[in-house]
């Protein structure tokens, strides 16, 4: 979250004006929407919100209570009203005769869709009861960093009381389920003076009789709790500095040298991405003298824990003497000590009937000095798995500056994390797309060719670097292919491929953005004609330094990290039919051309053993949606060609031999095939995509 937010009050945004205009499942989705739009409130994907409305049965056409609670999955913040689950009360209740106790909990989420009101296809998610049985008419659950350090104190209960003075209750931790629904529903009505209920370790429920008095006692309890934090600080968080963060660039620096080196070794089973965090809160904490101590007892939130394991990995490095070599040569010990760790503690807690061990590499990565890293099977869910530990350490803090934190006990962590019902969410999840944690840096990323690239790329499920000289096109391009794939899932940088040190951080945002890189799509281009004879020095080196220096630079550099990764790769190499076939009037064209595509071929040869594949499409005439035949090159081959400018598609379309003209997807799907596995036993090869031209056959 941004840090400025950080520091403003968290204050009403509820508007009267827009709130008359709507209906009871309206203003429960704009109550939900205003919660979720902040992480202070709850985190992304938490929390759950509900109302109890009179509708008209579609059967019997009798008004009825109809409870709508946020469905399984989703996000606050951005639900929709397709998002709720609706279910009949009378039939919720019913459900109390079915119970048999906690042995039996995960049965009740089987009898949920039984209660479903005018065949909802929302899943109810396993929070259901803990809405249904409140006796209040609108429900809030959330998960505020203040009221769950306060929640996950030692002395919690005392501090609830002592905080609140008698408006909120309290209950031990347990696991959400239908007991816990049952427990709600008891203190609420035996305790009508009540206004909410902290669950300890957990989070937070309040509620009230309107869909704006249920928003503002959520927002002024969460109030309270913050300022009462603020206000009792009795000791240094974390217990005080241990050593100084290094300098913005510095850190900035060694993430880049370290993620792809790190990704390399948690990816041999499931390719990951990155996240990179240094806002001040993880370097308060990472840079802490309690971090070994804290880290090791976990997070306390449920929703926490899920994203983030049972613990932190913390980096062995010292600030104060950094060694980037000496940190790296004890780095397969520390993960190797990590997994085994994970795995006695899988060991120490399994059920007769658990799930089978999971990914035992860390998600969460703590440096000294430096900041956070995370890594997950997709950017998205390591960004989110950052934010969420963020919260952790906002607990952590609270808790400690005014008594002490306890983290969530080992077993019940465990049960949380290979819950049956956790298990069967994850086996519904779809299927990975084919390039699916993969990183793509495309140069030329802002023309129709690397666009169509990028998107294509992305729509398989990787993440893309856009890289490109023209900053207003590069960042008007990274704005539409967001549109496609969500702003996780593409970034850019403005360079010029021919520096050797703009090329460097190319790679180093790729790696700070990602993780790494694992396709490169070198596609940079421009174009020329000119006879031989009116051919400038200017014009030839050019050609050279963007068409064959810069493919080198790039190469070579993408190359080094794929090497380090030591996870493979691909590299393709748009270059053009006239590597194959000289032009008349376009020989520094021509040239550069060739030159690409026979280093390709070298790389190909020095990658193989490290399994990083380089292959070449020829696109040949690709006019449509291209910035180079938009400007002075369409007037020149027009001229070479002795035809008017608005001639010159039709005229490369008859000249090729299938009468087609060649566009940029097609490009992007030649290259999306020779990147992608389905091309994995191939190297060294050219793809021509140019309708058919016979002198272009290779040989």
């Amino acid at each position: 979250m941004n840090q400025a937010k950080q520091k403003e009050p968290i204050s009403s945004l509820w508007d009267d004006s827009k709130a008359a205009q709507m209906n009871e499942p309206e203003l429960l989705l704009y109550r939900s929407n205003l919660l979720g739009s902040d992480l202070r409130i709850t985190n992304f994907g938490g929390g759950n919100t509900s109302a109890k409305v009179l509708m008209a049965d579609p059967l019997s056409g009798e008004q009825v209570e109809v409870l709508w609670v946020k469905g399984s999955g989703g996000d606050l913040g951005s639900i929709k009203l397709d998002g709720f689950s609706t279910l009949y009360m009378d039939k919720l209740y019913a459900l109390k005769q079915r119970y048999r106790g906690l042995e039996h909990e995960d049965e009740m989420v089987a009898y949920l869709p039984h209660c479903t009101f005018n065949l909802n296809p929302r899943a109810a998610s396993i929070d259901t009861p803990l809405h249904a049985y409140i006796a209040r008419k609108h429900v809030d659950h959330m998960h505020p960093d203040s009221v769950i350090a306060i929640a996950a104190c030692a002395n919690s209960k005392e501090l609830t009381q002592k905080i609140f003075e008698g408006e909120l209750g309290w209950l031990p931790w347990q696991r959400p389920g239908y007991d816990l629904g049952l427990k709600l529903e008891q203190v609420s009505k035996n305790n009508p003076q009540l206004k909410g209920i902290i669950l300890e370790g957990h989070g937070l429920f309040t509620w009230g009789d309107t869909a704006k008095s249920c928003y503002e006692t959520t927002l002024a309890i969460i109030k309270r709790a913050g300022d009462w934090l603020d206000a009792n600080v009795a000791q240094p968080s974390f217990g005080g500095a241990a050593v100084q963060p290094l300098p913005p660039e510095q850190r900035a620096e060694f993430a880049a040298r370290l993620m792809p080196l790190l990704r390399g070794k948690i990816s041999k089973d499931e390719f990951k991405l990155g996240h990179f965090d240094d806002q001040d809160a993880v370097l308060e904490f990472v840079c802490s003298r309690d971090l070994q101590p804290l880290a090791a007892l976990g997070t306390s939130c449920p929703d926490h824990f899920l994203r983030t394991k049972i613990r932190p990995f913390v980096v062995d490095f010292d600030p104060s003497r950094p060694d980037f070599d000496k940190l790296v040569a004890g780095l397969d010990d520390a993960l190797e000590a990590y997994r085994a760790d994970y795995r006695a503690y899988y060991e120490r807690c399994k059920r007769s009937n658990s799930p089978a061990v999971r990914d035992a590499n860390p998600i969460i990565y703590l440096i000294p000095g430096v900041g956070m890293l995370s890594f997950a099977k997709d950017k998205a869910t390591a960004r989110i798995a950052g934010e969420f530990y963020v919260n952790a350490v906002n607990v952590m803090r609270g808790a400690n500056g005014v008594d002490k934190y306890v983290g969530l006990p080992e077993q019940e962590a465990f049960d949380i994390e290979y819950w049956l019902l956790e298990e069967a969410k994850l086996q519904r999840m779809p299927k990975p797309k084919s390039l699916a944690g993969r990183i793509a840096l495309v140069t030329g990323g802002a023309g129709g060719i690397g666009q169509a690239v990028a998107r294509q790329l992305l729509q398989e499920g990787a993440c893309v670097l856009l890289t490109d000289i023209d900053s207003e096109a590069l960042a008007a391009a990274q704005t539409s292919l967001a549109k496609v794939a969500g702003k996780d899932n593409v970034a850019s940088v403005v360079a010029n491929i021919t520096g050797e040190a703009a090329v460097d951080e190319i790679l180093k945002a790729s790696a700070l953005n990602f993780g790494g890189v694992d396709l490169l799509i070198s596609n940079a281009g421009i174009a020329s004609s000119a006879p031989l004879e009116d051919t400038t020095l200017e014009v030839w080196n050019r050609n050279q330094d963007i068409l064959v220096k810069g493919y080198f630079l790039v190469s070579r550099a993408a190359f080094r990290i794929m090497q380090q990764q030591k996870l493979g790769g691909s590299m393709v190499f748009v270059a053009s039919k006239n590597g194959l076939v000289a032009s008349a009037g376009a020989s520094a064209y021509c040239t550069a051309k060739a030159a690409e595509i026979h280093l390709a071929r070298c790389i190909a040869l020095e990658g193989a053993p490290h399994g990083i594949r380089v292959n070449v499409v020829n696109p040949d005439a690709v006019i449509r949606g291209s910035r180079i035949w938009d400007g002075k090159w369409k007037q020149e081959r027009a001229q070479s060609n002795k035809i008017g400018a608005d001639d010159v598609e039709e005229f490369y379309r008859q000249r090729s031999m299938l009468k087609l003209s060649v566009l940029p997807e097609d490009i992007a799907e030649a290259v999306y095939f020779l990147a992608s596995d389905k091309a994995g036993k191939s190297t060294g090869n050219i793809i021509n995509v140019d309708a058919g031209n016979a002198a272009a056959f290779t040989r």
